[in-house]
């Protein structure tokens, strides 16, 4: 692995915040763009920090220099139902895009939450004309559920939003085909 992942700490917002107000990420993902103050992120950070009761968030960094250059996400954690929200894998070192740490990353955070927690069945978004996070979902072994159709407003236009799942028992199948 070239990468690793890592809780956040507390000065990471600094990162986080600059990759935030670059319109090119905001085009990626399914939310719509905020105007978020480095204070506001600082405690959006904090917060990740102290509870991981319903989220988990983590750095993605380089195993060769320790420079996280992205962070991914499990939300909306439901341990009754057994059951959370794939919250998504951001590379904000542009630098890095197209390199493969994005499905690095989230073949980690896949083997954490089925080996690890009491998941069942981890449930995604994707924008539907975000193509290659459709590719990577496909090929992780999410299946696709449907479509919520012009769910989200940005850039001047409705989009519709893809929605993908992914259960244990398929995850354990995917993951012993890929050792073979």
């Amino acid at each position: 692995m070239r990468i690793y992942l890592r809780a956040f700490e507390i000065d990471d917002y600094k990162l986080i915040s600059s990759w935030r107000h670059d319109s090119a990420m905001g085009d990626l993902v399914c939310g719509n763009r905020l105007f978020i103050s480095s204070e506001r992120e600082k405690k959006w950070v904090e917060s990740k920090l102290f509870d991981d009761s319903k989220d988990i968030y983590c750095a993605i960094c380089l195993v060769e220099t320790d420079v996280m250059i992205g962070y991914i996400s499990i939300i909306n954690i439901d341990l009754r139902n057994r059951k959370a929200e794939w919250g998504g894998v951001t590379i904000g070192d542009k630098t890095m895009w197209g390199k493969g740490y994005a499905s690095e990353a989230a073949k980690l955070m896949l083997r954490y939450v089925f080996h690890e927690m009491p998941i069942n069945k981890l449930q995604g978004r994707v924008l539907d004309d975000h193509k290659v996070t459709t590719k990577m979902m496909y090929s992780l072994g999410f299946k696709k559920d449907g479509v919520f159709r012009d769910d989200v407003y940005k850039g001047g236009k409705f989009h519709d939003i893809d929605l993908y799942s992914m259960l244990k028992s398929e995850y354990l199948e995917h993951e012993a085909s890929k050792e073979d």
